[in-house]
């Protein structure tokens, strides 16, 4: 992680019970979360981040969730939620909107092929 000599890293405490109640057989997915160990303050921004500090700490995220074993379950959380802030599933709040967006319009696009073979099937 690049980091100024006279500027140290730092980073915000998470928010409380960010992750969902949510369980399985094997329990909350959230419980194997790398994150919840000991880098957690990497995944949310302090106020008034310089841009430098932030994208080195988003960047120092990525590579915990890269090797995050719930990795997939996360972001899917944070899409669905939508999470507005920090890092989830190895995407930054801005990267989420973009997916989101994407998401959206394959829907879109979707729901008119589907209207038009409809169209086309009852003529």
């Amino acid at each position: 992680m690049l980091q100024l000599p006279h500027q140290p890293l730092q980073v915000a405490a998470v928010p409380p019970q960010r992750a969902p109640a949510r369980e399985d057989e094997a329990g909350p997915w959230h419980t194997e979360a790398v994150c919840r160990r000991d880098e957690a303050g990497l995944f949310f921004a302090p106020s008034k981040e310089p841009t430098a500090a932030r994208l080195s700490r988003e960047e120092a995220a990525k590579q915990v969730c890269a090797r995050c074993p719930v990795m997939v379950e996360c972001r899917e959380h944070a899409l669905l939620q939508p999470e507005p802030y920090g890092v989830w599933g190895g995407l930054t709040a801005a990267e989420r909107r973009v997916v989101l967006a994407r998401r959206r319009r394959r829907e879109v696009e979707l729901q008119k092929a589907a209207a038009a073979d409809r169209i086309a099937a009852a003529g």
